[in-house]
């Protein structure tokens, strides 16, 4: 087929795929589906508790837009810096798709434009500069701890930490579609009916696999959906700029006995915009899936009560991008990301061995009000 959600959506269960196409011959595969939770199969793969006690210095590299793994970058310095740090060791994220970094121009995600060269100056200010130092003790420079590419302003950045230090900034879904900065008095809810025979989707175009420039792609699709709550904020006044990992705090109530809840940080053109293509864009910062029997742990997943309010505490992977004066903030929550993520049958079961049968529709309640108010936490930076 020439288009993946399709093709994923008449695929059916997960259990489905070894029938069907891999015919029990894919080790790996057999593996992963064996063990969903975080148990000691995943534990012993988890390179972080290796990275100890090293001596050469190390420039981890990353791209803020890279489809395979935004995160991996990030948590390798963080787990090297905790651990015996070397005395180089520094962080380097740019606007870039998987391996940007080392081909191209680096000038754009999709079509959202970096109006620089981004790529290349890494190479040759950034890449170039450090090997020159790490080999052949030519320090002109003290080098940061973080070189990073702020989107939305479109420069680069220096910082002594990372994350750097923060005010944070809450925002707070409200009634009407609002993302207010109080937090609203009276409690109260907004839902929505999530059915797993019609997920929402990650993209609007039509692709045979992953897009790699999905993650800058315009939401306006998904704002349509009934199966989409929207807030956003009124036009901005002042640029709000936004750099490190952001915490979310959603309670949430369902009418299943599991459901997955997907966050989505979203920057909002205003409608007319400098450049007529971007004329009331809704580019997506960042968008993590939260799978809601693991809001305890990831090693124990626990059943919801039905009907009965839960909260799910995580964070967005880092950012650095500053929301311009005269654009929105908006943030979009939905129960399917399909088929960046498979589908929850909602049942608190095996999903890897899920039956049709066993995939039902569910009310999601988001409350926003009161003592459990959901609420996004952004770390600004003056």
């Amino acid at each position: 087929m020439p288009d993946a959600y399709s093709f994923f959506l008449s695929l059916g269960p997960l259990s489905n795929i070894n029938e069907k196409h891999f015919k029990n011959d894919v080790p790996f595969w057999t593996q992963i589906t064996q063990h969903p939770d975080y148990d000691e199969f995943w534990q012993a793969r988890d390179l972080r508790r290796h990275l100890k006690s090293i001596k050469p210095a190390v420039m981890t590299v990353g791209g803020w837009f890279d489809a395979e793994d935004p995160v991996g970058p990030l948590r390798t310095f963080e787990a090297i810096q905790k651990s015996n740090p070397p005395a180089n060791n520094m962080l380097v994220m740019g606007p870039w798709t998987h391996g940007g970094f080392a081909r191209g121009d680096g000038d754009r995600g999709g079509i959202v434009q970096f109006y620089s060269k981004t790529a290349l100056y890494y190479r040759e200010n950034i890449e170039f500069p450090f090997f020159l130092r790490a080999l052949k003790g030519k320090a002109e420079d003290k080098l940061p701890k973080a070189w990073v590419f702020e989107t939305g302003s479109n420069q680069w950045r220096k910082f002594g930490t990372w994350p750097p230090r923060s005010t944070a900034m809450d925002f707070f879904p409200a009634e009407k579609g609002v993302l207010a900065t109080q937090r609203p008095a009276q409690e109260r809810h907004d839902e929505y009916v999530s059915d797993p025979a019609r997920p929402v989707p990650y993209s609007a175009s039509l692709s045979l696999g992953m897009r790699g420039d999905y993650m800058t792609d315009d939401q306006r699709f998904a704002a349509t959906r009934t199966d989409v709550l929207v807030y956003k904020t009124a036009v901005l006044d002042r640029d709000i700029s936004v750099f490190g990992p952001i915490p979310v705090e959603l309670n949430v109530s369902t009418s299943a006995t599991d459901s997955d809840f997907v966050v989505k940080l979203i920057d909002v053109y205003p409608e007319n915009a400098e450049v007529p293509a971007m004329s009331g864009y809704q580019q997506l910062v960042r968008g993590e899936p939260f799978r809601g029997k693991y809001r305890r742990s990831f090693e124990a997943p626990v059943a919801f009560e039905p009907g009965k309010t839960d909260r799910i505490v995580f964070s967005l992977p880092d950012v650095a991008h500053t929301f311009r004066a005269g654009h929105r903030i908006m943030v979009q929550i939905q129960s399917s990301w399909f088929p960046l993520t498979d589908r929850n049958p909602q049942k608190f079961l095996d999903i890897p061995n899920a039956r049709p049968e066993d995939f039902v529709k569910a009310t999601e309640r988001v409350h926003t009000g009161g003592a459990a108010a959901t609420r996004i936490r952004l770390p600004v930076v003056e």
